[in-house]
């Protein structure tokens, strides 16, 4: 049976291995309640219940549907709205209360996960901006597969880090100590790949450490990067010559300056084709894909869903 127009479909995302998960669902509670907003809400039980029940909530009729929940649960929420209809999907706005290991799309709108009251009275505001999604097509047991992102694409390196740390912090609770427990565990990985890459007009065909692809700030690997414009911008990453480069990238990354680093060429394109990896680890949107030897393409697709953004 249809719902009310009105009425929200929530789906919310607990973390793993926090215990704080009950707190912060009533505090979300409480800034729903505080604005008279009408809602249901489903909760799931894993990253693989994710998809099932947000296609619950668009099959039962909801209009507005808000993730409480990171940058994967946003991925699982967007590859959902892109298996229906372009009519069913323009009826259909997408928000977010920031919940997740990373953020990262939702500090890019400015969300923050501290401030739940102010979300809530943003997301009220209903305020939508049409927003791109990029695409990596490519195949897997012979078959034809598509996903869609709306952060980033990484290969190589850091999409084994950002794996890495999303798995530490889920067991430290600490953005801080995840990333410096992700830089000791990198000494025991492989530091670049034999990539033959098409950029626009440019064919690379070296060794390079770490490939970012971003629809969206990429981890702050493509900071410049708007999910807005049809374009992706990338970060080619080759290996610095010395150790103390590498991890003077690292603080650059962290610090926001990353492609102010010399090993760093970026680039910007509505393509990339991707001619091999040495089936290097791909990761998109915080989560593994796995190892994909090639070819395969990433694109994007301009204006796509509808998001609620900060009014």
């Amino acid at each position: 049976m249809a719902v009310e127009q009105t009425r929200w479909g929530i789906l919310y995302c607990p973390k793993k291995g926090i215990r704080a998960d009950r707190k912060r669902w009533e505090k979300v509670q409480r800034a729903l309640d505080l604005r008279k907003v009408q809602y249901d809400f489903v909760q799931s039980e894993s990253s693989d219940s994710v998809e099932r029940l947000m296609r619950m909530l668009i099959n039962n009729g909801y209009k507005t549907i808000i993730v409480v929940g990171g940058d994967s649960a946003l991925n699982d929420a967007v590859n959902c709205l892109m298996e229906v209809s372009r009519e069913e999907r323009e009826q259909i706005a997408l928000g977010v209360i920031p919940n997740g290991v990373l953020n990262d799309f939702a500090r890019y709108w400015e969300f923050k996960e501290s401030e739940i009251q102010q979300t809530v009275d943003w997301l009220v505001k209903h305020r939508i901006r049409k927003v791109d999604l990029g695409s990596i097509q490519y195949k897997a047991e012979g078959k034809e597969m598509k996903r869609y992102f709306l952060n980033c694409v990484n290969i190589g390196l850091i999409a084994d880090v950002m794996n890495q740390r999303r798995q530490a912090r889920s067991l430290l609770g600490s953005r801080t100590l995840a990333f410096f427990a992700s830089i000791v565990m990198m000494a025991f990985h492989r530091l670049d790949y034999k990539m033959h890459l098409k950029i626009n007009s440019d064919v690379i065909n070296r060794q390079v450490m770490t490939v970012c692809v971003g629809s969206g700030p990429g981890y702050g690997q493509t900071p410049n990067a708007v999910p807005y414009n049809g374009l992706v911008d990338v970060s080619v990453v080759y290996q610095p010559q010395k150790v103390v480069q590498l991890f003077a990238g690292l603080w650059l990354l962290v610090t926001g300056r990353f492609l102010n680093h010399r090993s760093v060429h970026p680039y910007r394109s509505r393509e990339v084709r991707v001619v091999d990896t040495s089936k290097a680890r791909v990761g998109i949107d915080g989560r593994l894909l796995g190892k994909l030897d090639g070819p395969y393409r990433i694109t994007v697709e301009q204006e796509v869903v509808n998001f609620l953004i900060p009014a």
